[in-house]
């Protein structure tokens, strides 16, 4: 891995005095220019940037556009002189970078193994995330965003595109349920059945609090908010008080295995916000045996077909040490 000075280095943008223009390639092409400014000047305020486009200082083929504008393949873009501020410029040197296992790379691909406790991307208190460290790593790669997210403490297979192109593909596989995806979890409770489809419709709320959550609700009424959500359960392995799931999401519903693994009563180890609160502080304590301090959530497998070539990929990332120690501890008498 490079240091950091370096990737800051690559990472800047000395911009000059003078205008430039800029060739949209297959990266740009069907993008908002809006969007795309934020992207090429992360340091600008998004305000400066829409005052840029209104007083026509930023032009398409010679022409005044809106920011709602979707780019075309060779349209020639005329950018003012625009400075970042210095927040901007020195963010990466407070990185603390974390060593990704990839699992896959090829010229529209990068599929790694995310640790726990590291959010996708910034925002809610959170400087950055995995999506900003890439980005800052690879300065050089024209393109590269999310496909889909995990939740901060959740471990696992996490699929970027490298390409607009693959992109747009994915996601179509995505709203076509044609992308498989598999976790591994372990529950309290002793978990009877070897195969169980789960069908339990989903709203979103915010509590008095102002925390966002999830919550089963019966359709049976019509309930405006209820979600189609659609989990299928297989066991495989118990003890005598927990026992390790894989979920098979045919939805991908915000928090679904977790909720609906607690409305059945069999909520997962470590889950702070919808689990067993008291026995979460006893499978932490290091005194015991085995002991956890994260949520036992794990994409471990992924089936796709890949965006360019329509070859079907399938892709593992093993347990992280963690959750291998705890569940080792539970085979122990």
């Amino acid at each position: 891995m490079r240091s950091i000075g370096k990737i800051n280095n690559l990472g800047k943008k000395n911009l000059s005095d003078s205008v430039t223009r800029e060739d949209i390639g297959e990266d740009g092409h069907d993008q908002r220019i809006d969007n795309f400014l934020f992207k090429r000047f992360r340091g600008v305020p998004k305000s400066h940037i829409y005052q840029l486009l209104r007083s026509g200082q930023i032009r398409v083929n010679s022409k005044r556009i809106s920011a709602s504008y979707r780019l075309q393949l060779n349209d020639s873009v005329r950018i003012p002189p625009i400075r970042q501020g210095e927040k901007s410029i020195t963010q990466h040197a407070v990185m603390k970078f974390v060593t990704f296992d990839i699992l896959f790379q090829d010229e529209a691909l990068l599929i790694i193994n995310k640790p726990a406790g590291m959010a996708v991307h910034g925002g809610s208190g959170v400087s950055f995330g995995v999506i900003e460290q890439l980005r800052a790593q690879y300065s050089n790669w024209k393109f590269l965003e999310l496909v889909h997210r995990l939740d901060r403490e959740t471990s696992g297979i996490l699929l970027l595109a490298k390409k607009r192109s693959a992109l747009t593909e994915l996601h179509r596989q995505i709203r076509e349920g044609k992308i498989q995806k598999f976790y591994l979890t372990l529950v309290s409770g002793k978990w009877e059945d070897s195969h169980r489809s789960v069908k339990l419709p989903l709203h979103k709320y915010v509590t008095t609090m102002g925390e966002r959550r999830v919550a089963v609700v019966s359709d049976k009424n019509g309930h405006a908010k209820a979600i189609p959500a659609h989990t299928i359960f297989r066991l495989k392995k118990s003890w005598e008080s927990f026992s390790l799931l894989e979920a098979e999401l045919k939805t991908g519903r915000t928090h679904q295995i977790r909720v609906h693994l607690a409305h059945l009563g069999f909520p997962i180890i470590g889950d702070d916000k919808y689990g067993d609160f008291v026995l979460n502080k006893q499978t932490a304590r290091k005194s015991q045996g085995a002991y956890l301090q994260r949520m036992f959530l794990h994409a471990y497998k992924i089936v796709i077909t890949h965006p360019l070539s329509g070859e079907r990929l399938q892709l593992e990332a093993p347990l992280a040490k963690d959750l291998k120690e705890f569940i080792n501890g539970l085979d122990k008498p």
